[in-house]
């Protein structure tokens, strides 16, 4: 019988296919001793198991590339972390060695005993960790038995589950699952995000369909409004049909955008950069005709390493990005590592009580001073391969950036004397990201050539809300009038002094908030590749003097609901 269950659109696209149904996890295990000349075997099977599972995940990471390999990467780097943890390790043993339990049961016990650790944290990133010790000690768990912790999902099939993590995404999608329903979830968490630049249509917060749904169900699923059918009938048939058909028009009508300029109805040009990490990302961006590369991330030269990479070796991975832009300009994020990021080097503090807070971005940078010299030579001298700018993260004042200027300065000179050609001028931005920053920023903006917005950040930090938080799903949204205010406010103080100025999160990719930037006085975007064309139609479509009319109505707004209903009156007119 046809049922219409409510969910939420995180990730737009329709699908229709059978249920494939995967239960909550649940570690449910008798307790169980061992006798004592059964404990060196015991741990010996335990010792295999965790060793299987680091394979896994090291063949998993092998096969990534691209964004696969910065967004997936990210999650693989903390369940290595995780399974290296000397805690977890040491507490396994001595539960076998001197409880004289089965590893199952050790398993289970401990994974209790952390959890419970975790989930008792006040601070929200910690908590969120929980499900982390869940799917690792899960694989354990399934290595022992020789069972396969991967997801399972047969091409055609839509998994109905409670979350998914993003290193299950890539593995679905290799699999052909044609979508993915969650029970839980945020259309802002790292899975959704992913989700989307995969292309995969993805429903969250359908609370009612583990309850519902049964496997070998015919679904219908549409991602971007969060339409949930479980055996549609004829009419909702016709309806994927003619949807489908529509996708598919609309992505033949975006590739043929690819080598059109990102002007509006009006005939103002807009900038459209690329956030990259590695060679596929900057060949997409340069294929579909990005301006340039406005944040080139390159904490993964850092990563999964027991050695800090030297000069030589960034300066060869900054130049060969350089060299791939053929002569636009590429923007390199200096470090952003924080202790949330698995680094083997010594270079975070493992045990840093607030991660998102902590020692990060240009913090670290400069406590280590040798470390961010090398970088930056590395920059200045790739600059000699065509343009080239250099970004700070996690600034919060002028005095960060006085520091790097200084530093850079004297990197440049000692570059030039070494007989290096180097570019005659490198530009020297700050990412706004810090809520400090953006109020401070009439202060220090004479100490920086341009700006870039970091919004996921920006608003996590503004509203106090974790956006890994399920819980505060509602809360995280940069539809709060105080996030488009301060936006504003941003934009508005580096027209005024010259200075470029864009926004490199998420809210940048997605279509939906472009006439809203745009109202606001932005004229640079900074996004994945994958969204770079739905945007630049989005462009296209917008009228920016009637926009910047309507700007005083939107930064009146009192609350989010108002906000939306400007966004969807902008929708709705001609």
């Amino acid at each position: 019988m046809r049922q219409l269950l409510p969910g939420h659109g995180a990730s737009r696209g329709s699908a229709l296919g059978r249920a494939r149904v995967r239960l909550p996890h649940a570690l449910e295990v008798v307790e169980e001793r061992i006798a004592a000349e059964a404990v060196d075997a015991e741990l010996a099977k335990l010792h295999d198991a965790i060793g299987t599972v680091r394979g896994e995940m090291r063949d998993l990471r092998e096969r990534l590339h691209g964004a696969l390999a910065h967004e997936v990467g990210e999650f693989l780097d903390l369940h290595s972390l995780l399974l290296d943890d000397p805690e977890l390790l040491h507490g396994l043993d001595e539960l076998i060695r001197t409880g004289r339990y089965s590893a199952d049961y050790a398993l289970r016990l401990q994974r209790d005993r952390l959890a419970g650790v975790f989930a008792g944290m006040d601070d929200a990133y910690f908590r969120s960790r929980v499900e982390d010790i869940d799917q690792v000690i899960g694989r354990i768990h399934a290595a022992l038995h020789r069972r396969d912790a991967a997801p399972k999902g047969a091409a055609g099939e839509i998994l109905v589950t409670d979350s998914v993590a993003p290193a299950e995404l890539a593995q679905l999608q290799q699999q052909g699952v044609v979508a993915i329903v969650t029970s839980a979830g945020s259309a802002l968490s790292h899975s959704a995000i992913l989700a989307r630049s995969l292309h995969l249509p993805l429903i969250v917060g359908a609370v009612q369909a583990l309850q519902r749904i049964n496997d070998g169900d015919v679904l219908m699923v549409d991602g971007g409004t969060g339409e949930l059918i479980v055996e549609p009938d004829a009419a909702d048939l016709r309806a994927h049909s003619a949807r489908v058909r529509e996708l598919k028009r609309e992505r033949k009508q975006l590739y043929r955008l690819r080598r059109e300029p990102a002007r509006t109805l009006d005939g103002v040009d807009i900038k459209l950069y690329a956030n990259a990490e590695s060679r596929e990302d900057v060949a997409e961006a340069h294929a579909l005709g990005a301006a340039g590369i406005g944040l080139y991330r390159t904490e993964f030269l850092f990563l999964q390493r027991n050695e800090l990479p030297d000069e030589e070796e960034q300066f060869r991975a900054y130049r060969d990005v350089v060299l791939g832009m053929t002569g636009r300009v590429v923007t390199i994020r200096t470090l952003d590592l924080g202790a949330d990021k698995a680094d083997r080097t010594g270079l975070v503090l493992s045990g840093e009580p607030n991660p998102a807070l902590g020692l990060r971005g240009v913090r670290l940078s400069l406590s280590r001073a040798d470390l961010f010299e090398t970088q930056l030579r590395a920059i200045v001298r790739a600059s000699g391969y065509g343009p080239v700018r250099i970004l700070v993260p996690m600034v919060s004042g002028r005095e960060e950036m006085v520091s790097v200027r200084r530093l850079l300065k004297r990197v440049i000179r000692d570059v030039r004397s070494a007989g290096h050609e180097i570019a005659e001028q490198i530009p020297l931005g700050a990412m706004i990201e810090v809520p400090a920053a953006a109020i401070a920023l009439p202060g220090f903006i004479g100490a920086i050539d341009f700006i870039s917005v970091g919004t996921n950040d920006l608003v996590q930090y503004l509203l106090a809300a974790d956006r890994n938080n399920d819980a505060l799903a509602d809360l995280y949204s940069p539809l709060h009038p105080a996030v488009l205010r301060l936006l504003h406010t941003v934009i508005r103080t580096a027209h005024m002094r010259g200075k470029p100025v864009a926004v490199c999160g998420e809210m940048a990719g997605d279509a939906l908030f472009t006439p809203l930037l745009l109202a606001l006085g932005l004229a640079e975007f900074s996004l994945h590749p994958a969204t770079l064309l739905e945007v630049r139609k989005a462009v296209r479509e917008a009228d920016l003097a009637d926009l910047r009319k309507r700007s005083s109505a939107l930064l009146r707004a009192r609350d989010r609901e108002a906000i939306e209903r400007w966004m969807a009156m902008t929708t709705a007119s001609p």
